[in-house]
């Protein structure tokens, strides 16, 4: 057989490499334009639960990217309680490989790529489905994706106030004085999820809950607003959808019934969001085939589950970015 090496980033080597913000979201948007355009292949994505779904459980995606020539599975981990062995709740690696041979052509440490990733979509979504002036942020949540999602989002609104919320006190002082530091403006922590997001532009809900629960409140959303929930659990009532103008998704395969878990699994499965019903996906609008917010009046929820494509195109990115300055090592195959 032919002499074969990887290509193999440890987690040290992908924060040395840094992407900016910039690169992210290039990458991601690329990565949406491929499928608008028909040249991506996503396959929803599977679940492994070594014991029960309250204490965490493995989400395997897969996917390709023509233009990028390049197929990829990522596995990661997601346990809840990890906070207490001092690990990120997520951990990730994702494998690339020739889509034409099948060879495998890198190994990534893709815990970072999870959590820029994640952060990616949900700046894209709100910069096409935002109020055009958004000025307060409300958060729910503080693992790694969710200062992805901050940092990204304020990167395209400089927000006036951004106010944020978690379970656990000592978890959410630490993420504020993080974002503080490095966003260089003043993040308000609050102690309940209504001060978090009552009448915000964007209300963005990340939670880690162990059962459904519908902590989110109908009322506290203003009309013209934007929801953007991804936890695996859903924390929203379902008479959320009875005030939504759009939904968009980031890929209906992967949100539609008969699948596990997600913010609006129960939505779906009661009927309440359908193929029908469903406005876009995000591909869509991004690629220019339809109009995100039309007008500042429509209140708007854009549900992303994660896509396996845009894992690919961010370890294309770090790939990229590696050769030019040198950084990992191969590996014999």
């Amino acid at each position: 057989m032919t002499d074969v090496q990887i290509n193999y980033l440890n987690g040290a080597d992908v924060a040395r490499l840094s992407l900016t913000d910039h690169e992210i979201m290039e990458a991601v948007s690329g990565a949406l334009a491929a499928q608008s355009h028909g040249q991506t292949v996503v396959e929803p994505r599977v679940h492994l639960v070594p014991e029960s779904s309250d204490k965490g459980h493995f989400n395997v995606l897969r996917g390709v990217i023509q233009p990028l020539g390049l197929a990829g599975v990522k596995i990661v981990g997601d346990f809840v309680n990890n906070y207490k062995q001092n690990l990120p709740s997520e951990m990730a690696v994702l494998n690339l490989f020739d889509p034409v041979t099948g060879m495998p052509k890198a190994i990534i440490d893709a815990t970072r790529i999870t959590d820029m990733r994640t952060g990616a979509m949900t700046a894209l979504g709100a910069r096409f489905l935002a109020p055009r002036n958004s000025r307060i942020l409300g958060h729910i949540g503080t693992r790694g994706t969710a200062y992805w999602n901050i940092r990204l989002l304020d990167h395209i609104f400089d927000f006036e106030e951004i106010r944020v919320h978690s379970r656990r006190p000592e978890s959410r002082e630490a993420f504020a004085q993080r974002l503080e530091q490095d966003l260089g403006k003043k993040v308000t922590v609050t102690t309940t999820w209504e001060a978090c997001l009552d009448r915000a532009d964007i209300l963005v809900e990340a939670s880690r809950l162990p059962e459904p629960a519908p902590l989110l409140k109908t009322e506290w959303v203003r009309k013209g607003a934007l929801i953007i929930p991804y936890g695996t659990m859903s924390a929203l009532e379902l008479s959320l959808t009875d005030v939504i103008d759009k939904v968009v998704v980031d890929d209906w395969g992967q949100c539609g019934p008969g699948r596990p878990y997600g913010a609006l699994r129960q939505h779906v499965d009661q009927g309440k969001i359908t193929r029908e019903t469903l406005y876009a996906e995000l591909c869509d609008i991004v690629g220019g085939k339809l109009l995100g917010r039309e007008n500042d009046d429509e209140t708007i929820l854009f549900w992303h589950r994660g896509l396996s494509i845009t894992d690919i195109a961010l370890g294309a990115a770090l790939l990229n970015k590696a050769t030019r300055l040198g950084v990992g090592q191969k590996l014999q195959f």
